[in-house]
């Protein structure tokens, strides 16, 4: 029981630290905030597919990365809210791999055109600026997080601890 504990605190550390560092390589392109955003790191959304230990990671995750990226206090609030949603939604999706993406994209899709407009007084509606918010989310969850999806499902044994007791 502590190892799994060891465990999930362990993973949850390496995906926050890794989606903090995608969504650095996003900023760096100037793809990480805005109208049209294509945050890298919303790829990692699918995690919890394999885990729930990946629901924290990329909590605090996306909160770390709000805040270093020098994010609005409501978008660090907000942003981190919505990535907590896209999470759970995930995780209660997963015995249906092609909707893992969606509560990520929605969410996202929901959340994000109010923050742009509230904290960052942008004049786009807020229907334009979900089509352009969802329409990222769907290149970086749908598209690419669908494409890691498939590509860690052949290592699932050997990246991701199970609950399931082995017999010997």
């Amino acid at each position: 029981m502590k190892s799994k504990k060891i465990y999930d605190i362990t993973f949850a550390a390496m995906v926050a630290a890794l989606y903090v560092v995608l969504t650095l390589a996003s900023n760096s392109f100037g793809l990480a905030s805005g109208v049209i955003q294509v945050r890298l790191s919303e790829a990692l959304c699918i995690l919890p597919y394999f885990t729930p230990a990946a629901i924290p990671g990329l909590t605090v995750g996306c909160l770390l990365s709000n805040w270093i990226t020098g994010c609005a206090l409501p978008d660090i609030i907000f942003g981190t809210l919505a990535t907590l949603i896209g999470a759970l939604g995930s995780y209660a999706l997963r015995q249906y791999k092609f909707l893992v993406p969606l509560p990520p994209i929605i969410s996202n899709m929901v959340i994000v055109p109010w923050v742009l407009r509230f904290a960052y007084d942008v004049p786009d509606s807020i229907p334009y600026m979900m089509v352009t918010v969802g329409a990222g989310e769907v290149i970086a969850c749908g598209v690419l997080g669908l494409a890691l999806l498939f590509a860690l499902i052949p290592l699932r044994g050997a990246l991701f601890k199970t609950d399931k007791v082995v017999k010997k």
